[in-house]
């Protein structure tokens, strides 16, 4: 697969990690569920800030792997809120990889929505509060 080169959004990501050599496969690309894994938490946290408070992960509307993620590559979560219900919040989260230092390039790696619950103290649904 080709990368296509890209640049960073113009705004402060949400998350910012370098994966280490315990997250590949045996092939040497970064495991899927990672990847997933930091899209959920990055996903949440602008939903926990239009809840807030708690969520919950209720669903992945979508997930597209567009390019492999490798060790020492700075990934970069981009996620807003696209949406919301009485309870629910829906999220897209872009991931941009930057690579190669010498020479660097920015490749977009993954993008996915995601739906996250308003939850109470006991796990229960709540509305959400009035946007601000």
């Amino acid at each position: 697969m080709p990368e296509v080169l890209t640049v960073l959004p113009d705004r402060q990501p949400i998350l910012r990690v370098v994966p280490m050599p315990s997250e590949v496969n045996p092939q040497g690309d970064v495991f899927g569920g990672w990847i997933m894994a930091q899209v959920d938490v990055a996903g949440a946290i602008p939903a926990m800030r239009r809840a807030r408070g708690r969520v919950t992960t209720v669903a992945v509307n979508s997930f597209l792997f567009k390019q492999p993620v490798s060790v020492g590559d700075v990934v970069s979560f981009f996620a807003e809120v696209v949406g919301t219900g009485r309870t629910s919040i829906t999220v897209r989260v872009e991931v941009y990889a930057e690579r190669h230092p010498a020479q660097p390039i920015t490749v977009k790696v993954t993008e996915a929505v995601l739906t996250y619950v308003a939850i109470d103290q006991h796990g229960g649904k709540r509305e959400l509060p009035a946007s601000v």
